[in-house]
């Protein structure tokens, strides 16, 4: 009788291990999926000042019309790679999307008269603001992310992840080109 008893104590203690480990891993997923939905937020954000900066920006720079197209198709490719849940396009669209800011920038600042309009200024003061926050719900992503797929693959939580089917979540990376600084030089010609 008293063995039985040890033995239903055993059991029932392994159920609550079990459960508190699921549960842990399932605020880890949860975790993961709401610091995406920051980083998504930010994005549209982004986005819907882009249209607003591209249109300003051709009423006074006729000549920089590639750069405005390219930030536009970049915009377009990190929508639809959002929309379909690729993290790995939406970091290689928005590398792009933001070497091409970093164009504009560059742009604006080597033009007094651009550089003059405040609703150039504006934008580009929303702009920064969005990508400044982005970078740190990036950071933030990067960490659930991290901490998801470390305990997934750690003993014993790898049993019950593996058990419940929970899968490792991808780190948002953008490319290495879109880390490098701007070359004015070849932007202007000079």
């Amino acid at each position: 009788m008293i063995t039985t008893f040890i033995w239903l104590a055993i059991a029932a203690a392994l159920v609550v291990y079990l459960i508190i480990l699921y549960n842990g891993l399932v605020t880890l997923k949860h975790g993961v999926a709401k610091a995406w939905s920051n980083i998504d937020v930010l994005l549209k954000q982004r986005h819907d000042e882009l249209p607003k900066l591209v249109e300003t920006c051709k009423q006074y720079m006729q000549f920089e019309r590639d750069t405005l197209e390219k930030v536009m198709q970049a915009r377009s490719a990190a929508n639809s790679a959002r929309q379909a849940g690729d993290v790995k396009g939406v970091g290689q669209a928005e590398g792009q999307m933001r070497l091409g800011l970093g164009n504009i920038m560059a742009t604006v600042e080597a033009y007094p008269e651009l550089k003059a309009n405040q609703s150039i200024q504006q934008l580009l003061g929303r702009i920064t603001g969005l990508e400044n926050a982005i970078a740190d719900r990036r950071e933030f992503y990067n960490e659930s992310v991290n901490v998801n797929n470390v305990r997934i693959e750690q003993f014993p939580d790898v049993v019950v992840a593996r058990l419940f089917g929970f899968k490792a979540a991808e780190l948002l990376e953008f490319s290495a080109e879109e880390k490098t600084d701007v070359d004015l030089r070849n932007l202007f010609g000079s």
